[in-house]
């Protein structure tokens, strides 16, 4: 008998969702109808058949007896893609402002288990008809959520793709075969135990090494930044923002480093613009940002099982020269990657997949509380394919990334390229931060001030 394992770390997300931190990853993706094309009821119709295409999507969570605490992807045999897919008629006015709030709320409601954990919402103004065309430049959207566990950023990107026309009608040419990767065996045979035992005592002896490393980056003070710091509401908020990537390039090139580096000093002048502005003491000691980095190889296929580490950064807020924030961001990031990886408290995602089924299981509750003492705030950046997509016709004006809030913070920033735009997606709890959108705001001020001091 032979099943696909969950990788450790996804077995790490896995576990550390409750219901007041779900762990699932989200996309608004904004659309332009075109006339002719199908109303609400057309695009569900249409994006409930391609989503049951994607084999990963028909593939739910399972327990197994071995190893000890692991668990299996195994398809749903009454897998029902209704059950995923849904219309949501938004009501009338600033469609971008209702699908936002509409998106936040749905973000709270954790996935349900026990069949595949994912979920679709077509979001329609109110008084779209309930089949026929659309209307010509009137906006929809389409919100997606797949846990975690299921996919990491990389992959999200891959199994999300699936929905457009372009690579549905790939696929359906032949062009694009998604080719299942062969399940593991949890039972081994008798000439592999002496080679996996060798190899656990090597991962043991690594995973010592990054458990130190890890341990020597975290803070003995938990409390981490007030103004990114809160309890448990369950309550989510989302504000979105958009920023011209040709402006992160000119600054790039005027100075080095990446664009990741600009965004990333954006993010730091922001957050000291908004904490400003609400009247906040600026941290003595400077917030530091989980920086998601993929260990998949570029080019190669996305595999199965979340592939990530990530570098810590230490956000300059203080710094009051937008220039001099930067240069910090970007000595610092240099600094990570001369160094890997597989250091630092960043490393705490490489060392989840060292450690064994059992210890995911008993120990998520302590792991998810102790996030505070590695970090502040995450700040991701999510691939997206650089040509044009649509859905059903009507092209993809934008799309907004939302990625999940650790326990004890209260706001997670996300960001992608798309259509010479960066879409930033900034998720916070709804009660510790119900000023978002000044922080919105405060994201395309601070690009606008760095390209002219620069």
């Amino acid at each position: 008998m032979t099943i696909e394992l969950l990788a450790p770390i996804d077995l790490a997300f896995w576990h550390l969702e409750s219901a007041d931190h779900p762990m699932h990853l989200g996309a608004l993706a904004v659309f332009t109808a075109v006339r002719g094309t199908a109303g609400g009821a057309g695009v569900l119709e249409l994006l409930a058949a391609r989503a049951a295409a994607v084999p990963r999507l028909r593939m739910r969570v399972r327990d197994v007896l071995l190893p000890v605490g692991g668990s299996a992807w195994a398809v749903d045999k009454g897998f029902d893609v209704l059950r995923h897919v849904r219309w949501l008629p938004l009501p009338e006015g600033d469609f971008a402002a209702e699908a936002t709030r509409a998106a936040g709320e749905l973000m709270e409601r954790p996935l349900e288990r026990g069949i595949p954990p994912w979920e679709m919402y077509v979001l329609t103004p109110e008084g779209e008809t309930t089949g026929g065309a659309g209307e010509d430049g009137r906006p929809f959207a389409v919100l997606v959520k797949l846990h975690h566990a299921l996919a990491d950023g990389m992959r999200a990107v891959t199994i999300g793709a699936g929905i457009f026309d372009q690579i549905a009608d790939a696929r359906s040419a032949g062009t694009h075969r998604v080719r299942p990767v062969p399940p593991t065996s949890w039972l081994p045979g008798p000439w592999q135990v002496a080679d996996q035992a060798l190899a656990r005592i090597v991962e043991l002896g690594r995973a010592v090494g990054i458990g130190a490393s890890v341990v020597r980056a975290s803070r003995l003070d938990p409390r981490g930044t007030p103004a990114l710091t809160a309890g448990s509401s369950g309550t989510r908020r989302l504000a979105t923002a958009v920023l011209d990537l040709e402006d992160v390039q000119r600054i790039r090139r005027a100075v080095g480093g990446t664009p990741n580096d600009v965004l990333l000093a954006t993010v730091a002048g922001a957050l000291r613009r908004w904490m400003l502005a609400r009247g906040d003491r600026l941290p003595v000691t400077p917030p530091r940002a989980l920086v998601p980095v993929s260990r998949r190889s570029p080019g190669g296929p996305p595999g199965t099982g979340n592939k990530l580490s990530a570098y810590l950064l230490a956000l300059p807020v203080t710094e009051a020269d937008p220039r001099a924030r930067l240069d910090a961001v970007h000595g610092s990031m240099a600094r990570n990657k001369s160094g890997g990886p597989s250091r630092g408290a960043g490393a705490v995602a490489v060392l989840a997949d060292q450690l064994p089924a059992f210890a995911h299981r008993l120990a998520a509750p302590l792991a998810g509380s102790a996030a505070r003492m590695l970090f502040d705030i995450l700040v991701t950046s999510v691939p997206l394919p650089r040509s044009t997509l649509s859905l059903g016709g009507c092209p993809l004006r934008e799309v907004y990334p939302m990625a999940p809030l650790a326990r004890g913070q209260s706001l997670a920033v996300a960001l992608s390229t798309y259509g010479g735009r960066v879409h930033v997606g900034l998720v916070a709890d709804g009660k510790a931060v119900p000023d978002l959108e000044r922080l919105a705001r405060a994201m395309t001020d601070e690009l606008e001030e760095l390209l002219r001091v620069i």
